[in-house]
């Protein structure tokens, strides 16, 4: 019966400092992202000092389609987060944790190959993960949080 109650207890307080966070969340949305654009999710969410980043596809602006090139669509998703992070006073060398998906996991070299271009003070904790299809036919989509000093 003890260990129930004390489990209740630490459940309800964890509840309760969830719900206080989620008051103060400060939500973000790039300001190259039109006006009329609608999809049901924000670019980043930032509680307190931890900023958690949206799945981003690195499509080309132009054409909604991944570049033909895998290097050129990893470089278009590492700058989009890199832009989220800047809008919001981060770099990329706040990123704690980053998670890959990829349709291709013959294409981890290449990822890499670009990905290690984005830091300089060492890199985050990081999985890449094999996956289905990924929408608008990208090969990649990543997501991160980070944290600022």
């Amino acid at each position: 019966m003890r260990c129930f109650a004390a489990t209740a207890l630490v459940f309800v307080l964890a509840g309760g400092a969830a719900v206080a966070t989620a008051e103060g969340n400060h939500h973000v949305r790039l300001k190259s992202r039109e006006a009329t654009d609608q999809r049901p999710f924000d670019d980043a969410v930032r509680a307190g000092n931890t900023l958690y980043l949206a799945g981003r596809i690195g499509l080309d602006p132009a054409t909604g389609k991944p570049p033909a090139e895998a290097a050129a669509e990893v470089r278009n998703v590492m700058d989009q987060i890199k832009a989220v992070l800047a809008q919001e006073g981060m770099t990329m060398d706040d990123l704690v944790t980053v998670t890959v998906y990829c349709t291709d996991l013959s294409l981890y070299g290449t990822f890499n190959d670009v990905y290690r271009t984005y830091f300089t003070k060492g890199f985050p904790a990081r999985a890449f993960l094999g996956t289905g299809s990924l929408l608008a036919g990208g090969r990649f989509e990543v997501q991160g949080i980070a944290v600022k000093p």
